[in-house]
């Protein structure tokens, strides 16, 4: 194992300055939710139901978003798609802490609908700019940037929040992607390579049962399965914490976490052969299990949440190379933007169900809830495997 894996990929034109630039301008979409509810606890003193209504407006719009936006993209090229729907998303967020809490509700679905996915086009640059046997470390760093974002993000904002106001925060996300649609608008990186183009030129748009495939189905099962176990985590570990009157070390075990992640990401991306995605989100799900026995002590649960968090980007890379070998290079975008949509999904779904789970039983039985629902997604993702492979062998 080495660095020069990574190195060969950033030296690649093009490569290290789309890769640094869309973590910064991806850096505000971590507190977009976070921001917007605090919002409506703090300057609107309204209700935690309220609250979770807007986050839920703003979740559903990221997820009918992205694959309109991505589709866009792929009949329409980047600028059409950054200048309109970039303007509109501004537009929203600048008009955000001046309206009424009905008003509000909508105007997060559309600053959701209409916020140019980052990930998913950071992903469409690593697809059109490196070749497909260097894409492992290409997203593996992508994965590892992502994670270091959902640590600086959060913790910038909650700083903003405290010391000013979350109408303060709103209009300075507002107003920081913004600049970076106009900055994403000038260097207008491909979204394919010239031999995509070349060959796509002449041909018509595939028809969506050419490209959907019970593979890709299967993917987006599994990345919905590791963005369950993920936000489930994160929440029975809050409700532990919280239940052992240790929610001060919530920083350091979050810390942790995400540490292991990322040496897991870089180790992911160096090795000469790494497991598939359902491996590593079969693995991560069964190593959250034995988490609930160690729920007594901050250390213990932090300790015993490192195995798991070490598979963490590792799964999540894995999917984005799995996305970009199966999806046509003319549906690309819109393929992007439902595995966007996918992870989405799976944390939409995690916040009730791990939530009930503990609320019924006890706070360590989230991390089993997480587990399990964990397992679940992935069975459907070998279904669809099953059923395709069954499909080639009969026709």
């Amino acid at each position: 194992m080495s660095f020069r894996k990574y190195q060969k990929v950033l030296a690649i034109p093009r490569v290290l300055p789309a890769t640094l630039f869309m973590f910064v301008a991806g850096l505000p979409l971590t507190i977009m939710t976070l921001t917007l509810s605090l919002h409506v606890l703090n300057e609107m003193g309204r209700s935690y139901l309220d609250a979770g209504i807007v986050g839920t407006a703003t979740a559903l719009g990221f997820a009918v978003g992205s694959p309109l936006l991505g589709r866009m993209i792929d009949r329409h090229g980047l600028r059409p798609v950054v200048a309109v729907c970039g303007t509109l998303s501004t537009v929203a967020w600048l008009l955000l802490p001046v309206v009424s809490y009905s008003v509000y509700v909508g105007l997060a679905f559309v600053a959701g609908v209409f916020t140019v996915p980052t990930g998913s086009l950071a992903r469409q640059f690593v697809a059109s700019l490196v070749p497909e046997d260097k894409r492992r470390p290409a997203y593996s760093l992508n994965m590892m940037l992502m994670e270091l974002g959902f640590v600086i993000g959060p913790a910038t904002g909650i700083l903003l929040i405290t010391s000013y106001s979350a109408t303060a925060a709103i209009l300075g996300i507002g107003i920081w992607r913004a600049l970076s649609y106009i900055v994403l608008y000038k260097l207008n990186w491909p979204t394919r390579s010239l031999d995509e183009v070349a060959q796509e030129s002449s041909r018509v748009r595939p028809k969506l049962r050419t490209w959907m495939s019970g593979r890709l189905m299967g993917v987006m099962f599994v990345s919905a399965a590791a963005l369950f176990v993920l936000y489930g985590t994160e929440l029975a570990l809050i409700a532990v914490l919280r239940s052992n009157d240790e929610i001060a070390f919530t920083g350091y075990v979050i810390a942790a976490m995400s540490v292991a992640s990322i040496a897991g990401g870089f180790v992911h991306g160096i090795v000469h052969r790494s497991w598939s995605q359902t491996r590593l989100a079969l693995a991560m799900s069964l190593l959250l299990l034995p988490v609930a026995l160690f729920d007594q002590v901050w250390w213990w649960l932090m300790l015993a949440l490192l195995p798991t968090n070490l598979l963490c980007t590792p799964t999540l890379a894995a999917g984005s190379e799995a996305v970009a070998k199966l999806a046509p290079a003319s549906v690309r975008g819109e393929v992007m933007g439902l595995h966007d949509s996918a992870y989405r999904i799976g944390q939409t779904l995690s916040a009730p169900l791990v939530g009930f789970a503990i609320d019924s039983l006890s706070p360590a039985m989230g991390f089993i809830a997480a587990a399990l629902g964990g397992l679940v997604l992935i069975s459907m993702a070998a279904l669809c495997n099953l059923w395709t492979s069954r499909s080639e062998q009969t026709g």
